[in-house]
This record gives C-alpha cells, sequence and structure tokens, in this order.
C-alpha cells in the first residue's frame, strides 16, 4: 500500500547501461527496502545521460540535466549511489553534486531551498576502505544544499583491501548490509513522513 512518499535513486556508476553496477545493485536494494515501505521508486543511472559541467539548473546546447533535476524535485527521498573509485565518490557523483548547487539560488512558493523537505540518503560500495569519507562528502554538500539527512543514513560495503570480489559477485548480500539497508529506509521514511507533516520554514535573511 502507497503511503504517498516517493524515491528516486540517482546511481553514480562510471559503467553506463547496460552493464552491471555494484553501485546500482545497493541502490536497488535500497529503493526495494523503501517500496517494501509504501514508498514509489524509480531510478536513474546518471552516466547514460549528457550532463554538461556547471553549477547552473540548466546549462543549455542539449544538457541533460534538467530532465533529472524534474525527477529529484518530484521525489521526496533521494536516493545516492556511488562506487568508491581511488578513495572517492565517482566524478559523475561530483558532477551531480555540482549541478544541485544550483539550487541554494532556485527558490519555491515560499522563499525556501527548492531542496528543503526532502531527504537524502546514500548507498556506496567499494573495494578499498573509502566509505566513511564518501559519507562525510556527500552528507555535507547535500545538507547545504537543503536536504535533510536521517539518522543512520547510509548503507555501505567494502570488500577486502587489494580484492577483486565486487559487491554484484558475492553469492549473498552479508546480513549485515541487510539489516543497515533495511534501517536506512525505515529511518528515511519516518524523516520524510515527519516532513510532511510540519515543513521547515524559509531561511533568515
Amino acid at each position: 500500500m502507497s503511503n504517498g512518499l516517493t524515491a528516486l535513486a540517482l546511481v553514480t556508476t562510471l559503467k553506463p547501461s547496460p552493464e552491471e553496477s555494484s553501485a546500482e545493485l545497493l541502490g536497488g536494494q535500497l529503493l526495494d527496502e523503501l517500496a517494501a515501505l509504501g514508498v514509489t521508486t524509480s531510478k536513474v543511472r546518471v552516466v547514460d545521460y549528457d550532463v554538461r559541467p556547471g553549477v547552473l539548473a540548466d546549462m543549455g546546447d542539449g544538457d541533460q540535466w534538467p530532465t533529472i533535476r524534474q525527477q529529484v524535485l518530484d521525489a521526496d527521498i533521494l536516493v545516492l549511489a556511488t562506487p568508491t573509485w581511488m578513495g572517492h565518490m565517482t566524478s559523475v557523483a561530483q558532477r551531480v553534486l555540482e549541478r544541485l548547487d544550483a539550487e541554494l539560488s532556485e527558490k519555491d512558493e515560499k522563499g525556501r531551498p527548492t531542496m528543503f523537505d526532502k531527504v537524502a540518503v546514500a548507498a556506496i560500495v567499494g573495494n578499498e576502505d573509502g566509505a566513511h569519507q564518501i559519507t562525510a562528502e556527500l552528507f555535507q554538500a547535500l545538507n547545504d544544499i537543503g536536504f535533510s539527512i536521517p539518522t543512520q543514513g547510509v548503507t555501505y560495503w567494502n570488500g577486502e583491501a587489494m580484492g577483486s570480489v565486487d559487491y554484484k559477485d558475492l553469492e549473498e548480500t552479508p546480513e549485515k548490509v541487510v539489516s543497515t539497508t533495511k534501517s536506512v529506509a525505515l529511518f528515511a521514511v519516518h524523516l520524510a513522513t515527519a516532513l510532511k507533516a510540519s515543513p521547515y520554514p524559509a531561511p533568515v535573511e
């Protein structure tokens, strides 16, 4: 049964469709848990779109970010899924943050930044350490833009250092990842429901 909430996953793998992606797998598992709680979900693999560099809502000249941006605006919950590369989020994830920066100057009818009252959570995979650093970078940026971060708002998996096994290659999802993913979905829905009932006021100018 639908609870009236919607969620969008932006998958920022470097691999274009239809190549398999561990980040898309974990992001999809988080969407499945949100759906089990009554949330209507959708997913975008950002690398499949021509998202131009820049910090405007529309960079023109064939820029496809506006299509993705509208889906973000329509969603109550944003799931940002990224693999770990060189100890950091992907360049695609960084570009998403740069494009979302434009929302600081975009206002809704109440004079608030457009991403107020939206919840953001993360799904991170990798074969090296880096999930905590990426979480810190992601959540700082998303919170600055106006998103609210629920308690324990990230699910992640890091394989063995210098290993060769990807998350998508595991025979089964580790129990701790399963329980954490369920908790992230639960907390995201709780916060999104609270913000629906009691929106933020406009910032003090």
